[in-house]
């Protein structure tokens, strides 16, 4: 029976009081576990590459996630500390939000629904999946080793179907409902620094948006074709009926990209889409975004390639004072959502658990998720005593470290220190050292 990894034990220190000593004893073999087998993230292949697999009290790893009790919301809370401390000690915190489809199947998988798949679907081919829906909030910040924007999850929910509350009696709560939520929870915990949320079009709703605007900055998409007004003017002394909503009707963005008047700034980006820079042109201004019976003040920013090379785009800013560049750097810090949603799945395993119980679903996944922010936190700290650099060959030329360079220089830290380490004891070292080199063989040979 293998013990932690000294780093490992002093990397998670930071989340051992938000555990009972027993459960938090478990806890840590199983991010080992997590951490170091290659194949599926299951409980019994996490105690397998621990070599803990005659250990016969498998089941108390197993009600970690499906009946101890430790609160996932508070796990969040402390990972969100860390991060903003270590990559975003001073200025705005910028997040982004967006949903993702972890795709399962079962008959005891209660939450399970039939979704759109925003992966395999496009504008013209609509594809749907069987899974569970999450919405996740990340921490999008510039990884200086990495030399790029990386989203680092740290706050996860189940957002069920409508269907999944209509057979279960419970109240339904839509996309909007749950980003209200916890865009909130965020604001709650960073209370004493500009929060901006970055979003695609999903979350462009007059009423999330007027609702969030008090407390932070939205950052998202804005229908070329919206219905833009000017504020509503003053109402005069002694006049009769109800007062106005709204002022004059405003262009609106497809009709200022084909008037010649439009005043076009241009300017550099960089870290576009893919890491290029691009010239663009952009134009800015204020208006009330408004459909009857809702509005809300917003800028809008309109966005065009000089060259043709992509459709023109519109973008909304719940802050009138932002500057209309600023808005278009953040909005493009998205991309790296969708980076870090396929580097879990292929480099930590999400869709491979087997866990089936509800609190076990609950749990496991925004684990897997936030595992992808603990590694980035530990590779930050390997990083400032020996340098991270990318695994490049003959035939695949790489500039920068990417995710799978963080895992592997992890990896490498609790390899050493479980395989090649001798112990103080003389007489103890050889036993050890064979223990360690048969768990890291075994890891390599059975990799699922």
């Amino acid at each position: 029976m293998s013990a932690v990894p000294y780093s490992l034990e002093r990397w998670m220190a930071p989340f051992a009081a938000l555990f009972t000593r027993p459960t938090w004893r478990h806890a840590l073999v199983l991010v080992a576990g997590a951490l170091l087998t290659p194949g599926r993230r299951t409980v019994t292949a996490a105690l397998s590459v621990m070599g803990r697999r005659e250990d016969g009290g498998f089941a108390k790893f197993h009600r970690v996630l499906n009946r101890n009790r430790w609160s996932s919301r508070t796990v969040a809370q402390r990972l969100l500390t860390l991060l903003v401390t270590s990559f975003v000690p001073q200025g705005p915190v910028v997040i982004g939000i967006d949903e993702t489809i972890e795709r399962r199947w079962g008959p005891k998988i209660k939450a399970r629904g039939i979704y759109r798949d925003p992966v395999r679907s496009s504008h013209g081919h609509f594809v749907k999946a069987s899974g569970l829906r999450w919405m996740v909030v990340m921490l999008l910040v510039p990884i200086p080793w990495a030399g790029r924007v990386w989203a680092l999850p740290f706050l996860s929910a189940l957002a069920p179907s409508e269907r999944f509350a209509r057979e279960t009696g419970r109240r339904h709560k839509k996309l909007t409902d749950w980003a209200r939520q916890l865009l909130l929870q965020v604001r709650r915990r960073v209370p004493d620094r500009p929060v901006i949320a970055v979003a695609d079009s999903s979350y462009a709703a007059i009423e999330l948006l007027r609702d969030l605007r008090a407390h932070l900055t939205v950052i998202t998409r804005l229908r070329l074709d919206a219905r833009l007004f000017e504020p509503a003017p003053p109402r005069p002394p002694g006049t009769m009926g109800r007062p106005r909503v709204s002022g004059a009707r405003l262009p609106s963005l497809t009709q200022r990209l084909n008037d010649p008047a439009t005043a076009w700034q241009r300017v550099r980006v960089t870290g576009w889409y893919g890491g290029e820079e691009r010239q663009l042109d952009i134009a800015s201004g204020t208006a009330q975004w408004y459909h009857p019976g809702k509005q809300v003040a917003i800028r809008w920013v309109l966005v065009r390639d000089p060259h043709g090379a992509f459709e023109p785009q519109g973008l909304l800013c719940t802050d009138l004072q932002a500057d209309p560049l600023m808005v278009l750097c953040w909005f493009i810090r998205r991309w790296a959502v969708e980076v870090t949603f396929a580097e879990v799945r292929r480099h930590l395993g999400v869709e491979t658990q087997r866990q089936w119980s509800d609190p076990a679903i609950a749990r496991t996944t925004p684990a897997l998720l936030g595992l992808f922010s603990l590694v980035t936190l530990w590779a930050n700290e390997i990083s400032a005593e020996m340098a991270i650099r990318p695994r490049a060959a003959g035939w695949y030329a790489k500039a920068e470290p990417t995710f799978n360079d963080a895992l592997a220089a992890v990896r490498f830290q609790l390899w050493s220190e479980t395989t090649f380490s001798l112990s103080t004891l003389g007489g103890e070292s050889a036993k050890l050292l064979g223990a360690g080199l048969n768990r890291l063989i075994q890891a390599v040979c059975f990799p699922a």
